[in-house]
């Protein structure tokens, strides 16, 4: 039986891990590691990319940057949060916001420190990227549609600068990341949607208080029917393997989320929407493996 002492302690670990949200960080870096071996270097031996001190720094200074841009988002949200998650909102109080605050600056701190080792233009990009998770969480959020469009952009940054690492800019790439990038940019509008009672409560303007949910709910299913141009570029211009599957599975889920958006009419709905958003994106990292399928299997045995 644990101690009272140690079952604090579990709390307030699982209290942090929340507030960072872990499961997202995971698999973002599990995202920039198959996208480096399947996508970016398929010619470079499996070991070499695993074990590149370079690469791994990259992924480390990005998990460590987002860890601190959930922790800073938290921190400002927190009363908001209370109204629109009010279970997850008392797990996250377990840890104290001065707590949240010294560990932002050194996740932050030690991200920096990881980035001196690659260059003084790594320095730059991931001092660039913790002042704009800072900005669009103490400023930015609040303005409709610019915070949106912000935050789906500091999204895709940690795949960005793994692009940049290897020199890899084909056109696949930049198709891939603008169908990854309209996907990401829905789901925030949605979540506009889902978080309604506290934005109202907080004096957050954002499209569906300003405007109403019909007028966000008509820019969420055009940027959806924009998100089906690059999938059906991948399935029928470039070549990516066994992945079309996944693109032409990928349009029928969304078909099927422009319809029950039209349909939603409370939080209980565009929750169900954002869980068929964050699925689609979850296996879409999965879905990279389809690529090459010969070349996953020379890489496993």
């Amino acid at each position: 039986m644990l101690s009272r002492k140690n079952k604090l302690l579990l709390f307030k670990l699982l209290s942090l891990f929340s507030v960072v949200r872990g499961y997202n960080i995971l698999v973002i870096t599990l995202a920039q590691y198959l996208a480096s071996i399947y996508i970016l270097s398929p010619n470079i031996p499996l070991r070499q990319v695993v074990f590149d001190l370079n690469l791994f720094l990259i992924v480390t200074a990005s998990a460590l940057v987002i860890a601190s841009g959930y922790i800073i988002n938290n921190f400002y949200d927190a009363e908001k949060d209370l109204i629109n998650k009010p279970a997850k909102s008392m797990l996250d109080r377990l840890v104290s916001q001065r707590f949240k605050l010294t560990t932002y600056f050194i996740l932050n701190f030690v991200a920096v420190l990881a980035a001196s080792y690659i260059s003084f233009r790594a320095v730059l990009f991931f001092s660039a990227y913790i002042f704009g998770i800072w900005f669009y969480s103490h400023k930015l959020k609040r303005i409709p549609f610019i915070g949106n469009l912000v935050s789906a952009t500091l999204a895709i940054a940690p795949f960005f600068v793994v692009f940049v690492y290897y020199r890899n800019f084909q056109t696949v790439i930049f198709v891939h990341a603008l169908f990854l990038f309209l996907l990401i940019l829905a789901r925030e509008m949605i979540k506009d949607l889902e978080n309604m009672a506290g934005d109202m409560a907080q004096n957050y303007r954002t499209i569906p208080i300003i405007y109403g949910p019909k007028v966000s709910k008509f820019i969420i299913a055009l940027l959806i029917v924009l998100t089906l141009i690059p999938a059906l570029l991948l399935i029928k211009t470039f070549d990516v393997g066994y992945m079309y599957l996944y693109f032409i599975a990928c349009i029928a889920l969304l078909i099927l989320f422009l319809v029950l958006l039209w349909k939603s009419k409370d939080k209980r709905h565009y929750v169900w929407l954002h869980n068929i958003l964050k699925f689609i994106i979850v296996a879409g990292v999965f879905s990279i493996l389809l690529i090459d399928v010969d070349l996953v299997l020379n890489r496993i045995l």
